[in-house]
């Protein structure tokens, strides 16, 4: 029995490790709110480094745990689950914009999914060997924050699924 288990478990690492999101067709967003695209042409990709403590400071212990410890919080607990208001979701360490509402889906995970960030280079995708598998680790380009990761089982048209900590987020509402 204990072989079988073995054997299932290598061959689902397997097939997760073969999930490469190299190759997928990872065209555009659609366009941009004017609120959404004007917080992105006045980003400032500079990156922003602070000590410890000054995380400590800033973040609530929920939001250190995942950003800078690179934790993962409990599936079904964030509000930014259920939000559908118009808008884009920030960075919470440093208020870089990294997704739109726009690209937001119901991916039945847990968390927050987007099938697109914001714009190029905002997100930046790192390889994570955790686990004992390999996979796109998702952070935040200014900031470096742990955001989550992206899969290669997303929705049209990218094909992909950022599947994001809640926390690592803050939902910035749309003007009227």
């Amino acid at each position: 029995m204990r072989s079988l288990f073995a054997l299932f478990l290598g061959s689902i690492l397997i097939l997760l490790a073969g999930c490469e999101t190299d190759s997928l067709d990872v065209r555009a967003a659609p366009p941009l709110p004017a609120d959404a695209a004007a917080a992105v042409a006045a980003a400032d990709l500079t990156p922003i480094t602070r000590s410890d403590a000054e995380w400590r400071e800033t973040l609530t212990a929920e939001q250190y745990y995942i950003l800078r410890q690179d934790g993962t919080e409990r599936p079904f607990t964030s509000p930014h689950l259920k939000e559908s208001r118009p808008g884009y979701f920030a960075c919470a360490a440093c208020g870089l914009p990294l997704f739109s509402q726009d690209t937001k889906f119901k991916s039945g995970t847990g968390w927050p999914s987007f099938w697109a960030p914001i714009a190029d280079g905002f997100v930046a995708d790192k390889r994570d060997f955790s686990l004992g598998m390999v996979r796109t680790e998702n952070r935040c380009a200014r900031c470096d924050g742990h955001l989550g990761h992206v899969f290669a089982d997303g929705p049209r048209p990218t094909g992909l699924r950022y599947c994001i900590n809640g926390d690592a987020l803050t939902f910035v509402p749309a003007e009227n």
